[in-house]
């Protein structure tokens, strides 16, 4: 009888004493929060900031494509009327026909590589601009988190 009782007191004292540890008040449950909060747009804005960086590393890159290509397609609308020229002159040539054929197909495709790339650096340029605003987004929302968290 005495050992049940012995076992009984300890394990009322076992369960107090735990009922009695897991007290944790709600302000600091509602600062762990706002600090996970904190911690995760912060996550956000570094990483948005380092593809912003490889973003703005890409356009002079863009640039210098957009400059190669349409030189390309200069250099081809140009071979491109010098051989319809000479196919004006002897309209009856199956090898200047296709010849001008060939360069006309040449000019065509390096006109449209030109237009992609000028694309290429237009949607490059948006997806900049969106960032930083989602970037300026996240700044102010970090700013108003830490301020509330001071408080």
């Amino acid at each position: 009888m005495k050992i049940n009782y012995i076992i009984g007191s300890l394990g009322l004292m076992l369960l107090s004493f735990s009922v009695s540890a897991q007290v944790v008040s709600k302000d600091s449950i509602n600062m762990l929060k706002d600090q996970k909060q904190v911690l995760e747009v912060s996550k956000r804005l570094n990483d948005r900031k380092l593809e912003l960086a490889k973003l703005e590393n890409q356009v002079q890159e863009k640039t210098d494509e957009i400059a190669k290509t349409a030189e390309q397609a200069q250099k081809s609308a140009d071979e491109n009327k010098k051989a319809a020229e000479k196919l004006g002159s002897d309209a009856q040539d199956r090898k200047l026909s296709k010849r001008a054929s060939r360069s006309a197909s040449a000019a065509e495709r390096d006109a449209k590589r030109a237009r992609r790339a000028v694309d290429n650096l237009d949607r490059l340029k948006r997806n900049i601009e969106s960032l930083k605003g989602k970037i300026s987004d996240d700044e102010a929302k970090l700013a108003s988190l830490q301020g509330t968290a001071k408080n």
